[in-house]
């Protein structure tokens, strides 16, 4: 289905030749300094490019993915050809509705959930399309899950990497070695905690494109990464499949759907012909289109039977009893010298042993945990994944709850640093070891309450009114915590009887209750703004004049006391009765 630089690809040895030829200088030009095989993969002892601290598991172990590169013509459908369904390799060019939805989908999320990891839709597609060529062409069902599994080759270290069984089979059916599973071909055991709810169905299911577009944006944002720097692309898509060609390929493919595509019918989408191991490997479960492969390894041909036509063949009277021939013994497997993990008998903590953080702030300290054989001896290079576990907020930096880290020189592994959310109380952080069952390790975070330890009024003016009335200014306080403002803070408020009687006043001013306007003394369930700021309700006073007391207390024991005044109200003056003046007597002695 694909073409490079103008000549269109065939399945055959030519086309392995020229599929590999391509990769490997298109990787050399693009990664000077790496060394590959003819796979296009790094060889032992090449640097990683994406050189991080922290050693995830990639998405798909590592797995086969296929090589083919977009064709020279243009993404969007011919003029007069509507949707371009109809026209020659249009499949090849477009992406069938479903899982194009599924991608657009799962970037509006992520520009919601992860603002600054700058996810392109177009990266999944290419994602997308070198993993299971577009869900096998677009063959899903209305919900968006794939019809029949999409599995990887086994990963028993037969070309690929060796994953023992993490899942019981739950999500590949191999109970012994793990496989790639679904459109977007997730490693059982990175599925667990990368997993998502993408067409909110409830449930996580690597088989539906939704799921599996939303789990694969996720963990392409994960570590703060930003998808619009050029060397963090580079680091995701690495930590996705660790091979510079695999890069390549899908820089290719995000490059090709930049300049636009199409949308074609479900199902009619072509499907991809060169995998990147050229057809080597443990093959998939026979499922059409499988990305293992859909072939079966024939059956050894059974021991040839005797022929009962020879003398002493078998007739009866024919003589002694032939001997039947001997089977061939088979030939006895290598045996492969056990790798470092297999070493690993136990983990031992090598970090602190209480981890303490004030919510919304980071811990101060790191959970590290050491891998060691049964007589104590450090373990390099081991695996060692971290998992915040159990219903909290708290998170390693990056919004991350699983990192894996590699085991360093002294068999140590140190966790990113942690976040506390939130939700307060203790928290799990668990340490297991990848590919090898041994105990785990649980560590202890606790995450207190945000707290304050001096309130202070933000004006100065005298609360007062009269009685049967209302405070014209309402009380507002800020809160510090030695000296910083103190954001988020739990407080109450409460009019109490006197300094030496906290308790809660049955008389004087009052709060309104919201729900019925009755008198309400004691607020709680307060908290302090971003920048330490609380405004109380407006308060109103009964009939009984005085001076009352008005606390508020913050999470951290800071306290402040405000003094509210209530004057009595005003007698009405009663109007006095004007005396009519008496006319004055006429003057003794006038006359008549």
């Amino acid at each position: 289905m694909a073409a490079q630089f103008g000549l269109r690809l065939r399945k055959g040895a030519a086309t392995t030749a020229l599929a590999a030829a391509t990769v490997a200088a298109l990787a050399a030009s693009q990664a000077p300094g790496v060394t590959t095989d003819s796979a296009g993969r790094q060889t032992a002892g090449s640097p990683s490019p994406e050189a991080t601290t922290y050693s995830e598991d990639t998405a798909s172990g590592d797995g086969r993915y296929y090589t083919d590169l977009p064709p020279l013509d243009s993404p969007n459908p011919s003029p007069g050809t509507g949707d371009g369904s109809t026209t020659a390799g249009s499949g090849e060019r477009g992406i069938p509705a479903t899982v194009l939805d599924a991608y657009k989908k799962a970037e509006a999320s992520l520009r919601d959930a992860k603002p600054g990891c700058n996810l392109p839709w177009q990266l999944l597609a290419a994602i997308g399309k070198v993993e299971s060529g577009q869900a096998r062409g677009g063959r899903v069902d209305a919900s968006g899950t794939t019809i029949g599994k999409i599995l990887g080759p086994q990963l028993n270290g037969n070309g690929f990497a060796n994953i023992s069984d993490t899942d019981n089979g739950a999500y590949d059916g191999d109970a012994t070695h793990d496989r790639a599973v679904g459109p977007m071909q997730f490693i059982p055991s990175t599925w667990e905690w990368a997993g998502r709810d993408g067409n909110s169905d409830g449930a996580k299911d690597p088989n539906n494109v939704y799921d599996a577009a939303l789990a694969a944006g996720h963990y392409l944002c994960r570590f703060n990464w930003d998808l619009a720097d050029s060397g963090n692309l580079r680091s995701a898509i690495l930590s996705y499949n660790n091979s510079t060609a695999y890069y390549n390929t899908v820089m290719s493919w995000l490059e090709y759907y930049r300049k636009g595509t199409h949308e074609i019918p479900d199902g009619t989408g072509s499907l991809p012909h060169t995998p990147s191991d050229n057809g080597g490997g443990t093959t998939g479960n026979g499922n059409t289109g499988n990305q293992g492969g859909s072939g079966s390894t024939k059956p050894s041909p059974s021991p040839t039977p005797p022929n009962k036509d020879k003398p002493g063949g078998g007739k009866p009277g024919g003589g002694s009893t032939p001997t039947p021939p001997t089977p061939p013994t088979p030939p006895t497997p290598p045996t492969k010298p056990p790798t470092n993990t297999d070493t690993v008998h136990h983990l031992e903590a090598a970090g602190p042993a209480k981890l303490t953080a004030t919510a919304g702030a980071p811990f101060t300290d790191r959970i590290a945990a050491r891998t060691e054989t049964k007589a104590g001896k450090a373990v390099a290079k081991v695996r060692v994944r971290f998992t915040v576990v159990g219903d909290t907020d708290t998170t390693f930096t990056g919004g991350e709850k699983v990192a894996t880290v590699v085991t360093d020189s002294t068999g140590k592994a140190t966790a990113p640093g942690l976040v506390a959310g939130e939700k307060t109380g203790a928290v799990t952080v668990r340490a297991t070891v990848v590919g090898r069952t041994v105990a785990a390790l649980d560590y202890t975070a606790t995450v207190t309450a945000r707290r304050a330890d001096a309130l202070a009024r933000t004006t100065t003016t005298e609360l007062t009114c009269v009685a049967n009335g209302e405070f014209a200014e309402q009380v507002a306080v800020k809160a510090t915590y030695k000296g910083a403002v103190a954001g988020k803070v739990a407080a109450t408020a409460t009019l109490i009887k006197s300094p030496l009687d906290p308790t809660e006043n049955d008389k004087g001013p009052y709060f309104k209750n919201p729900a019925d306007g009755k008198p309400l003394r004691t607020l709680t369930g307060l908290q302090t703004d971003k920048d330490g700021l609380l405004t109380l309700p407006k308060l109103y006073a009964d009939a009984a004049p005085g001076t009352y007391l008005l606390r508020i207390e913050t999470e951290g024991g800071a306290t402040l006391t405000v003094e509210l005044k209530v004057e009595a109200a005003p007698t009405e003056a009663t109007p006095t009765e004007a005396t009519p003046t008496e006319s004055a007597s006429p003057s003794a002695g006038a006359s008549q």
